[in-house]
């Protein structure tokens, strides 16, 4: 049976009990900057957290939700701006796909059967997201038309004439870009000790 502790708290003989303060509210992040995190960050994150899932999309969109509400859940961790929130929301994103992973191995052991000879065993999540934290991280310190050319030939597989039409720029562009973009991502990833990387 439920006990009304307000009923309780604080009284004696005689006393009426008196109203109970709420707990003060905890801050919380406001949704504009909320929604500048996804829109700036989102894409980076489902995307490789849709590598570390193998392609699982349901997975992949719970670990960026997850990340988000954690992130709207610690305002004090977003002061530098959403910009410069990369790091943090891959750093945590790893976290609960570390969980997630480990999790699901645990209930993976739990149930009785052979495993087939050819299986690939279990795949641990962390190496992957710590690269693809990573190269948010240097990628970040590129220049944007250098980055936006990255992102769309690379990380988004288009072609150099898909790229062309999305950033309206000329085909040569595209192509300048991405030689003078890898040249200046080399010696970040090397600072980031990722040499091997790119």
């Amino acid at each position: 049976m439920a006990i009304d502790a307000t009923a309780h708290a604080g009284t004696t003989a005689g006393d009426a009990p008196g109203p109970v303060a709420p707990a003060p509210a905890r801050p919380t992040l406001d949704q504009d900057t909320l929604a500048e995190l996804y829109r700036l960050h989102g894409g980076h994150l489902l995307r490789a957290m849709l590598r570390v899932t193998s392609g699982d999309r349901g997975k992949a969109e719970d670990i960026v939700q997850e990340t988000l509400l954690r992130a709207w859940q610690n305002p004090a961790a977003m002061h530098r701006g959403p910009e410069h929130s990369g790091p943090w929301l891959f750093t945590v994103a790893r976290r609960i796909a570390i969980d997630h992973y480990r999790k699901a191995a645990a209930r993976a052991q739990e149930v009785p059967g052979d495993v087939p000879e050819d299986h690939a065993g279990p795949h641990d999540p962390y190496d992957e997201v710590l690269v693809a934290r990573d190269m948010a991280v240097a990628m970040a310190e590129l220049q944007p038309h250098h980055r936006d050319v990255l992102v769309e030939l690379h990380m988004k597989g288009r072609s150099m004439a898909e790229v062309a039409q999305v950033l309206r720029v000329p085909l040569g562009t595209v192509k300048s870009r991405n030689f003078y973009a890898v040249r200046a991502l080399r010696p970040i990833l090397e600072a980031h000790g990722m040499a091997g990387a790119g």
